[in-house]
């Protein structure tokens, strides 16, 4: 137990010193945006009076380790900073925005377990059999198709052609209109789901083959348990140790391609966020919504390192 305490405090503390590398490599970066945050604020037939008094007042005029500084201590207080004339928070567009990416994001994560569980256990069954090989092509399949490319199929064929999936809209609440609500969001999170569906089958489909090959295995079915038994509840959680971790790395590609993914089908999410920042011109509201999601990102991580812990007892002894 104090070893499992150990690891997870080193998880926690290493918390705040990734999100303050994030935040300064975002505001690093976007400081060489040739937008100057005053006249976005205030357009382009501002006065210089006006434009002089925004800067006084944001700390525009503040060398740029004091506006850092500014920047971090709002970030710790929950406050990204405002964008727009109205002068709209950063943090209120955030808040809308954000779970509605989680959700996909999730959704499709669902996805990409449900097949690559279910495709590796039969590849690695069925090993160099006819259904490994079929699984095996389309699994390399899945990680050849781009989702933006797999998303634009996918609006042709169900919603231009067969009219059964809305490619646009609001999102409805799923607990008011379920219906309504998963029929909206499956085709982004399958378009998001199958490539990384395709390489963990790969990786569960190999853990599982290593495992199947081991003594234990053979000792087991020799003593006359039967063989489902022992892949359901042996072979299969020491597989899925390896897996688990490839999976914390896939949910940035996930994250990531959830931004595009959300631009195609016009889902009011993250990535349309920082389309419609990029596009007027509003580098505070960018800013904002790259930093929470880098920092989403790495509270991911943490709690998929935390449960590679519950499942590999083995680590919490070293």
């Amino acid at each position: 137990m104090n070893n499992l305490l150990r690891l997870v405090g080193k998880r926690l503390i290493a918390l705040p010193i990734m999100v303050f590398g994030v935040a300064l490599l975002v505001f690093f970066i976007m400081s060489f945006s040739p937008i100057d945050p005053a006249y976005s604020a205030l357009g382009e037939s501002a006065s210089p009076e006006a434009i002089n008094a925004y800067r006084q007042q944001h700390g525009l005029d503040q060398p740029w380790i004091v506006q850092f500084g500014q920047f971090l201590l709002g970030l710790l207080q929950g406050d990204l900073g405002t964008y727009g004339p109205a002068q709209n928070p950063v943090m209120d567009r955030v808040a809308a925005a954000l779970p509605i990416t989680l959700q996909l994001t999730f959704i499709g994560l669902i996805i990409a377990v449900v097949i690559a569980v279910i495709l590796g256990i039969i590849s690695a069954v069925y090993r160099d059999k006819w259904p490994d090989q079929v699984i095996r092509v389309f699994s390399i399949l899945c990680i050849a198709t781009p989702s933006f490319w797999l998303a634009v199929l996918l609006i042709l064929l169900f919603t231009s052609t067969l009219q059964m999936f809305p490619a646009s809209g609001d999102l409805p609440n799923f607990f008011a209109n379920p219906g309504g609500y998963l029929a909206r969001i499956i085709m982004p999170a399958f378009a998001l789901g199958v490539p990384v569906a395709g390489s963990l089958t790969r990786v569960i489909r190999t853990a599982m083959v290593e495992e199947l090959d081991k003594d234990y295995v053979r000792t087991a079915i020799g003593a006359g348990i039967p063989y489902h038994t022992v892949v359901a509840r042996n072979v299969l959680r020491n597989a899925l140790i390896t897996p688990v971790t490839v999976l914390g790395l896939r949910i940035g590609y996930l994250i990531g391609g959830a931004v595009v993914i959300e631009v195609i089908f016009n889902l009011p999410g993250m990535g349309m966020t920082i389309l419609q920042g990029v596009q007027s011109n509003y580098p505070t509201l960018v800013q904002g919504v790259t930093v929470t999601v880098a920092v989403a990102f790495i509270i991911i991580n943490i709690v998929v390192d935390m449960l590679y812990i519950l499942i590999n007892p083995r680590i919490r002894t070293v």
